[in-house]
């Protein structure tokens, strides 16, 4: 079985997904910085230190290992940051990323699984959002991930690449085994934040709205356990492997869950009670996100079996409670 090539395999979803990859006996190569991600978290069978734009690099690993399927994750993705630094954004996920891939086609890669997000649709008019909704990004993140998408659309269409891109919400939970988990730094995401808020590590978590037109008046969004998430891209890889048309999938549950919800949820499953703070809504949050997964369920086959609100949060617990400052502490 040929090796998968895995950029940004130190990351959350990375590896994650290259976890379930060597499960399934898939040899797995791992290309990462390590600038955000983290070695500890690395799962290969062989990895390289390295970035993506280094083309004389990538050629190597990909004739070295005789690699024919990439999935690629190697990205930033702070949404403020972004809004900060939209020139950083536009060159490590988009400019690097048009080098990585043409670095790859030259060394005859033949299949590509792209991890984009949910922030190319920006604030759309029609929940559950459908990938014929219109792209309409409202920051650098989601605007650089769009432009990666388009270029696929031609690399596929030029030079015959068989692709696929995955549109993924929010993406939560850890590995069962409590080996892999979620480590960003800064971390901006909800439950990292409010399950760490309950270990005393942090004073406060903060609920930005309590008006919204939603049943407990805070904005809903559609958490998808990270270890779904991993079998969407190896089922897009196999479906591009397979000679199936390239396309776009949205992957999440389809229901939304709610700020105040997780909190509630959190501290009856921690047994922790902490400080909850209401403050005033932040620019640009949308009442409601959650997907349409039609598409990906009827095409790939692909059922979010672990979501439940419960096997996300308790499995997150089990990481971050036996891991309470990330990875090598």
């Amino acid at each position: 079985m040929r090796p998968v090539l895995v950029t940004g395999g130190a990351g959350y979803i990375g590896s994650h997904t290259s976890q379930e990859l060597l499960k399934e006996g898939v040899p797995v190569v791992v290309l990462d910085n390590l600038t955000t991600g983290h070695r500890e978290a690395i799962r290969a069978s062989r990895f390289y230190e390295g970035d993506i734009s280094d083309g004389e690099l990538v050629m190597h690993i990909i004739r070295a290992h005789q690699i024919q399927s990439v999935i690629h994750f190697a990205a930033k993705s702070l949404v403020s940051e972004s809004i900060l630094r939209p020139e950083l954004y536009f060159y490590e996920n988009t400019v690097k990323s048009f080098a990585f891939c043409e670095a790859a086609i030259k060394a005859e890669v033949k299949n590509i699984v792209f991890s984009s997000t949910a922030a190319v649709y920006g604030i759309p008019e029609k929940i559950p959002i459908r990938e014929e909704t219109a792209l309409a990004p409202v920051n650098p993140y989601g605007s650089s991930k769009r432009m990666i998408e388009d270029f696929l659309g031609w690399m596929g269409k030029v030079h015959g690449i068989k692709w696929a891109a995955l549109r993924y919400f929010n993406a939560a939970g850890a590995s069962p085994d409590g080996s892999l988990g979620e480590d960003h730094r800064p971390e901006t995401h909800l439950i990292p934040l409010v399950l760490q808020t309950a270990l005393g590590l942090r004073e406060k978590i903060s609920v930005f709205g309590t008006d919204y037109d939603t049943p407990d008046g805070t904005c809903i969004r559609d958490y998808v356990h990270v270890v779904d998430l991993a079998s969407a891209h190896i089922l897009a890889l196999r479906a591009v492997e397979s000679g199936l048309p390239n396309n776009i999938y949205n992957a999440g549950t389809g229901k939304g869950i709610s700020v105040l919800e997780i909190i509630e949820k959190s501290i009856a499953l921690t047994g922790h009670k902490f400080s909850v703070v209401y403050e005033g809504r932040r620019a640009g949050d949308p009442p409601i996100l959650a997907a349409d997964c039609a598409s990906v369920k009827a095409v790939l086959g692909w059922e979010p079996v672990c979501s439940s609100l419960e096997n996300i949060l308790s499995s997150a617990w089990r990481w971050h409670s036996t891991h309470p400052k990330g990875y090598g502490q």
